[in-house]
């Protein structure tokens, strides 16, 4: 049977974790080019995990410039079977304030300045993403969250926007009046690669303001969420060390499909297929190219 290998892409402040058996930083070389960081490999409690940090170490890559694309495609070939995406974010409702996490199931994509796919001239591919994340893993995190009493909200509509910049009160209003649940700048296109790659993918949102449309709060705080930060990456690592346990070693297929997701999206016919791009799919798509 096949094995388990979580593979942790972190946010700010979340780069690894105590008591990883082995850890090593590793340097994997793709033709997607570098990823954001070397890979913090090693085991926790008989389980293989992978931690990349989605700025580098240091916070080098603005939200645009994540090499997403070699991100993805180093996990896949380190055998990630599992991605669990931990990041900060702004929310939209009252009732999820500052210090409480999101497990994320939607997203709107408000990006535009990134590559979003694998696939392209010379070998076209429609996968969906109408569902963006693993059920299975969002109701792991959930048991994970309840086990490291974290407060963790089950379902939510992240908005993904360009960035750097913080939302204008126009647009924070907006996002809020679309039904949106929280705002960040990572998520995307992210999860849509993953999902190309047939890894499974969940998304944890760590609150650490309210946006900008708060009445009470005004415009976004860096010093406020440098705060909120600290302590959310606390909780962020404890509830990553549950994950092991509750996945198990021995990977399973997916329920939702996620690891089968390239299974009838390929449309180019074979004799058309661009070589070169091919060639750089290896890892991302080898098992149906």
């Amino acid at each position: 049977m096949p094995r388990t290998t979580i593979g942790i892409i972190g946010g700010s402040g979340v780069y690894d974790i105590k008591g990883l058996d082995g850890a090593t930083w590793r340097t994997v070389n793709g033709p997607w080019g570098a990823p954001s960081d070397q890979i913090l490999t090693g085991g926790l409690n008989g389980v293989d995990m992978a931690f990349l940090p989605r700025h580098g170490r240091g916070h080098v890559h603005t939200p645009s410039t994540v090499p997403y694309r070699a991100n993805i495609d180093a996990l896949k070939r380190l055998g990630v079977t599992d991605i669990i995406s931990v990041s900060a974010c702004g929310s939209f409702r009252e009732d999820m304030p500052p210090g409480d996490f999101v497990i994320v199931d939607q997203f709107i994509d408000r990006t535009f300045a990134r590559e979003k796919s694998f696939f392209g001239t010379g070998c076209v591919a429609h996968v969906s993403v109408a569902h963006p994340t693993c059920t299975r893993l969002g109701d792991i995190l959930s048991a994970a969250a309840k086990t490291a009493d974290i407060t963790a909200h089950r379902g939510g509509t992240y908005l993904a926007m360009e960035g750097p910049q913080f939302s204008s009160v126009a647009e924070s209003r907006m996002y809020r009046a679309w039904g949106c649940d929280v705002i960040g700048m990572t998520n995307m296109p992210e999860a849509k690669l993953a999902r190309e790659a047939e890894i499974c993918y969940a998304s944890v949102a760590m609150i650490t303001d309210f946006d900008s449309w708060h009445p009470d709060h005004g415009a976004v705080d860096i010093s406020d969420i440098i705060a909120t930060l600290g302590a959310n990456s606390a909780n962020a690592r404890s509830l990553i060390s549950q994950l092991p346990t509750l996945l198990g070693g021995t990977r399973v297929d997916c329920p939702c499909g996620c690891d089968r997701a390239l299974d009838h999206a390929v449309m180019t016919a074979p004799d058309k297929r661009d070589p070169a791009l091919v060639k750089k799919l290896d890892a991302v798509a080898g098992r149906v190219l």
